[in-house]
């Protein structure tokens, strides 16, 4: 069993761009992602872990459930969606104890009407399905900047394999879910040549697509064009969205030139009314 702690409050209002309100039900992650992972980062340097190795030894919030029964009904009237996780991995690979809770945490917020955004480098549960249980405005997510196997055992060492968690989001889309892609932190050219229209051609079945740079790594400095690489890709990735009709969101800081006329002028009527109607704040955009 996974160690446990108990914690003062969950929800919480997030400052991540296209975000609403928050929770973390796990301290720590077993993914063991060297890109580096910023959550890791930032826990070590308040002091609330010493190590990587203490990070990749996840707890479980134990008082998640009645810390919710407490906050649903002082937050419910503000809460647009709730977001999972930003600093754990709610489908955390090989860790059914984690899934569990996840499980739970979504079935309570759906039968209070609150709409949750999931995003996971594990395998999504097609406990998900159920939507007696889940509700169908739910929208899930998987993190995907690679097809490379090698390249995800270097630098996503424990978490599922890139075609696992396509295969299980795919499921989910067939199920007539929601379903989106966090195509960051993508990787520069001298980590590992990939062609992105592949990518992007595998994931031609979902509603959204996020794209960002890989931040917080030396090799992204060391790679001279990076500036222009970021710039080439973003567009591409929005070029192929709205060819596909999928919503996009390119992440702040990825583009450093300025497209914002292109996008304030795109004809939202191509786009994919899914997300349109959606109350997840997600629209075709640009930050910069």
């Amino acid at each position: 069993m996974l160690p446990k702690i108990y914690r003062k409050s969950l929800l919480y209002r997030s400052n991540v761009e296209y975000a609403d309100y928050c929770l973390n039900h796990v301290e720590g992650c077993s993914n063991g992602c060297i890109y580096p992972c910023y959550a890791m980062m930032m826990k070590k340097r308040c002091g609330t872990i010493k190590n990587y190795s203490e990070w990749l030894k996840p707890k479980i919030v134990a008082n998640a459930l009645e810390l919710l029964d407490k906050e649903i009904p002082k937050y419910k009237n503000k809460i647009k969606f709730v977001h999972l996780c930003f600093s754990t991995d709610p489908f955390m690979y090989k860790q059914p104890e984690v899934i569990d809770l996840t499980l739970k945490i979504i079935e309570k917020l759906n039968l209070n009407k609150i709409k949750c955004t999931v995003l996971t480098k594990g395998i999504l549960s097609q406990k998900l399905t159920n939507k007696f249980k889940y509700s169908d405005n739910n929208e899930y997510g998987i993190t995907i900047v690679s097809l490379d196997e090698k390249f995800q055992e270097l630098y996503e060492p424990f978490a599922s394999s890139f075609k696992n968690r396509i295969d299980s989001l795919k499921k989910l889309h067939n199920a007539g879910l929601r379903t989106w892609v966090s195509m960051e932190p993508y990787p520069t050219p001298n980590i590992v040549t990939q062609d992105l229209s592949k990518i992007l051609k595998k994931l031609s079945f979902v509603d959204k697509i996020v794209f960002g740079r890989l931040n917080y790594n030396h090799l992204v400095s060391d790679y001279k064009d990076s500036k222009n690489f970021y710039n080439t890709c973003s567009e591409q990735v929005i070029d192929f969205c709205e060819s596909n009709k999928i919503i996009y969101h390119i992440k702040k800081g990825t583009i450093t030139v300025n497209k914002t006329e292109r996008i304030i002028d795109t004809n939202k009527s191509r786009l994919n009314p899914f997300f349109n109607k959606s109350n997840s704040g997600w629209g075709v955009g640009l930050a910069i």
